[in-house]
């Protein structure tokens, strides 16, 4: 009998049944502690004493548990009722994709969007070493603003021995053979029909299944009866996907054929390769659908459509025949470094044989070096925490120097043999040498924004964040990479020429790291991804075409190349953690969750901890988590980068990315997102709730500004700047407790803003490069973080007496050779979180990129 409405399930009240199948019960419930509407599945007492059901549905819940991944249904908690065991899961709002597909085959832009984020779901649960099993369209779940997700894994595989059987999930019957369940059979592998062992290539086979239902809105297997339809997955192969879409690209049905493969050697062998192989075309099916848009003024609309589908195929077609041509000529890597360490930047000397690069080892601060391909050895520079950003023709260093007032360092240039360095330029964050051996393309700070001059002192561009600046072998070009969020590597791949008129070459990048002008000069290399944490390399030409130049596991960065075609790769990654000290707690506790954790904010009392997602487990648009920090479960409020906890702890500040960018409170527990009124702000790089709850301070670029301090007030009236340009704050709870002060930093230090305007205020007591983090809850002090490696020390500033002492220093645990990269503190209660980032990379000359 079904639970009424009202019964508590646990600390969870159901309020209504949403359905009811062969596996249990689901009712939509409320998470009393959380505030938070969730999903029950309870299996039913009379089958609690059916071992096959009992089985099976305990399978799933292990399975779901095990599993943590944006397109695989999360499982919050697991019990029992009355006798009947119960899954808690999260509640979505949307439908089957059996429910889409049901009227006809979907939009292929749709089909491809909705199949890399099956495949990415897939490939999550394969590195846990699961096998789904069960994978049809009952079992994945679109929900109303496009995620996917993938249900059921009731008969997932977790060992590496069983074998394969069939649903008895009841799913579609057809007249014309009353009761037979068709509704597996149709996407089970040959394996599974065989009954042999099957792995995570059975579950790329089922997927194939779907992804061809998706396209062409028919079953690829389907007889007049079970045993028909599982003799024609054995012997047959589906028809032809062009029959029903004759303007379908080949290289889909490429895509397909592949996953649909009789022999599981023969298939794709991870479901990561599809996810990539499904994306790169979903982006080619993006950039030419706006070719196409953008001609629609000059061309009939049918012709449009059909030049913007022939564009889409081409660029498919060639992407596939890229990768096979390349495979057979692998290109060859040769290590320069190898001791355990990180390599942040390197170059080739003027003679071709030698390297120069920048790198910290254990134990040691960061230092020049120079070594040959083949050798072991490498010879220090002695030039410690020096920024290595180029090597002239002439065999003269360019390096950036920690010295010089306000922002950014001092470019200075010395002779590779030794001797002191001559300074150049100051304020400056990215430089490279010009083509002549003797001018620089700089970026330097000017007025909070990033300004790129070549030679110096002609400015040729200006925007928030400018990285990677690369003049190219002609000098007639200047290359960079565009970013609109200081310090965040996500945008655009671009050029400006000497008379100032850019181009933007490539976009939509989520992480941008490194760039280079290609071997012949003809293109421009970069590494970049356009989701999660994995860079590969990549090419463009100055008129816009877009390749890729290599691909590999892991992540990897360009730093240079010579015209014979060699190039030096940083292969490696970062493993951030999230680390954090609850109050009382005399040890600190890992608090990481997903691949790219970032610490965002900490309640006044210490026991709230907001942090946010941003690799490839989070999605293009970064979610927002709340955990507590005792550890407890981490509860995704939604999207957005994280900024800042309400005091009443009912709700967070997040900035959503897509554009327009714009701030959002998202509510810790029942309620509905509420977006915030972006007034003429265009960027968004901080924010912080007013102790009172009732205004929020941030950072923010109106269009074509620099950054600036703003206030606003939650009652709906748009942004009021309360500061000049150039003044900004970019972490830290840095409104003061009665809510009158901003603490920012400023060219000259530290200073606080009135929040109703005025004249600022110098903070005594602090130093060049001191960072404010957090006021105490009496007003009397000011927490700021000091530049310090590799400690990251924290002093308490006396606001009255102007006194400076320390408060804490935070090591990096396990390892020399990480740095603290995000750091939040409620100092009245001595809790604090902070992410920390461990990168260990080796440098590699490589030959045969092409």
């Amino acid at each position: 009998m079904p639970l009424a409405a009202g019964t508590r399930v646990g600390p969870h009240e159901i309020t209504a049944l949403l359905g009811a199948g062969g596996m249990g019960e689901v009712y939509r419930a409320r998470d009393t502690r959380l505030s938070r509407d969730v999903a029950i599945k309870v299996l039913p007492t009379s089958f609690a004493t059916d071992a096959d059901r009992l089985r099976r549905f305990e399978q799933e819940a292990r399975a779901t548990g095990l599993l943590n991944h944006p397109n695989i249904l999360a499982v919050h908690d697991t019990g029992h009722h009355e006798g009947s065991p119960y899954v808690v899961s999260e509640l979505l709002e949307g439908q089957t994709l059996r429910e889409r597909i049901a009227v006809g085959a979907l939009p292929l832009r749709k089909a491809v969007e909705i199949g890399a984020q099956i495949a990415r779901g897939l490939a999550a649960a394969h590195d846990k070493g699961i096998v789904h099993r069960d994978l049809k369209p009952e079992n994945v779940f679109v929900t109303n603003d496009g995620q996917v997700k993938i249900l059921d894994f009731g008969l997932a595989k977790l060992t590496q021995a069983e074998s394969g059987e069939a649903s008895q999930s009841p799913t579609e019957v057809r007249g014309t053979d009353a009761g037979a369940v068709l509704g597996t059979v149709g996407y089970m592998s040959p394996e599974q029909v065989r009954a042999q062992p099957v792995d995570h290539r059975s579950d790329i086979f089922s997927f194939g299944s779907v992804l061809y239902e998706m396209l062409s809105g028919r079953r690829a297997f389907r007889g007049a009866s079970a045993v028909e339809t599982m003799s024609a997955i054995l012997r047959e192969d589906p028809p032809d996907l062009s029959e029903t879409n004759r303007s379908l690209p080949p290289a889909v049905e490429r895509i397909v054929a592949h996953c649909l493969e009789k022999n599981a050697e023969e298939r794709f062998q991870s479901a990561r390769d599809i996810a990539f192989d499904l994306e790169q075309l979903s982006g080619s099916a993006t950039t030419h659908a706006a070719i196409a848009r953008g001609r629609q003024s000059r061309l009939p609309g049918v012709r449009v459509a059909a030049l913007g589908l022939a564009a889409f195929a081409i660029a498919a077609a060639a992407f596939f025949a890229g990768r096979r041509n390349s495979s057979h000529s692998l290109p060859e890597f040769r290590p320069i470094t190898f001791q355990r360490g990180f390599v942040e930047s390197s170059r080739f000397a003027v003679d071709g044989q030698t390297v120069v690069y920048a790198a910290e080892w254990p134990g040691t601060r960061r230092n020049l070096y120079t070594a040959q391909p083949g050798s072991p050895e490498s010879r220090s520079l002695d030039l410690e925490d020096a920024e290595l950003v180029g090597v002239s023709r002439s065999g003269e260093l360019a390096v950036l120097l920690a010295r010089g007032p306000g922002p950014g360092r001092t470019l200075a240039r010395l002779p590779m043999g030794g001797g002191a360095p001559r300074d150049v330029a100051e304020r400056v964050v990215g430089a490279s040498w010009g083509a002549d051996a003797t001018s620089f393309a700089v970026v330097r700070v000017e007025g909070g924004r990033n300004r790129l001059e070549f030679p110096i002192g002609k400015p040729l561009y200006e925007a928030v964040y400018l990285d990677n600046v690369r003049v190219s072998p002609r000098g007639d070009l200047v290359a960079f990479t565009d970013h609109p969020l200081a310090g965040d590597n996500r945008g655009d791949v671009a050029v400006v020429d000497l008379a100032g008129r850019k181009r933007t070459l490539s976009s939509g990048w989520s992480d941008i790291r490194g760039l280079a002008w290609s071997p012949d000069g003809k293109e421009v290399w970069f590494t970049a991804t356009r989701m999660g944490i994995e860079l590969n390399l990549w090419a463009v030409t100055p008129d816009g075409r877009e390749r890729q130049v290599y691909r590999a596991p892991g992540s990897m960065q360009i730093q240079d190349s010579l015209p014979d075609g060699r190039v030096l790769l940083v292969v490696g990654r970062a493993r951030p953690r999230l680390v954090g000290r609850a109050p009382g707690e005399a040890q600190d506790r890992d608090l990481s969750w997903l691949d790219w954790g970032w610490a965002s904010d900490l309640s006044a009392d210490g026991k709230t901890f907001l942090f946010g997602e941003q690799g490839e487990g989070a999605g293009l648009e970064y979610s927002a988590y709340i955990r507590g920090t005792n550890g407890s479960p981490p509860v995704l409020l939604g999207k957005g980068a994280a900024f800042s906890i309400s005091p009443d702890g009912r709700s967070v500040l997040v900035v959503k990315l897509t554009p327009p960018a714009h701030l959002v409170l998202l509510p810790t527990g029942a309620g509905d997102p509420r977006p915030l009124p972006p007034g003429s702000v265009a960027q968004f790089h901080w924010g912080s709730f007013f102790p009172d709850g009732k205004r929020i301070a941030f950072t923010g670029n109106e269009e074509g500004r620099g950054p600036r301090l703003f206030v606003q007030d939650l009652a709906g009236d748009d942004p009021k700047p309360v500061s000049p340009e150039g003044v900004a704050a970019f972490a830290g709870n840095n409104v003061s407790p009665d809510g009158a002060f901003l603490a920012a930093s400023t060219d000259a230090g530290l200073a606080l803003y009135p929040t109703t305007g005025g004249e600022p205020q110098p903070v005594k007591g602090a130093e060049s490069g001191d960072r404010p983090l957090r006021f105490s809850g009496d007003g009397r002090f000011l927490y700021v973080r000091a530049r310090a490696r590799p400690l990251t020390k924290i002093f308490r500033l006396d606001l009255s007496r102007g006194t400076r002492e320390p408060w804490k220093e935070l090591a990096p645990p396990a390892s020399s050779l990480g740095r603290i990269t995000a750091l939040t503190i409620a100092p009245d209660v001595g809790a604090y979180a902070y992410t920390f980032s461990e990168s260990i990379t080796t440098l590699y000359e490589v030959r045969g990129l092409h």
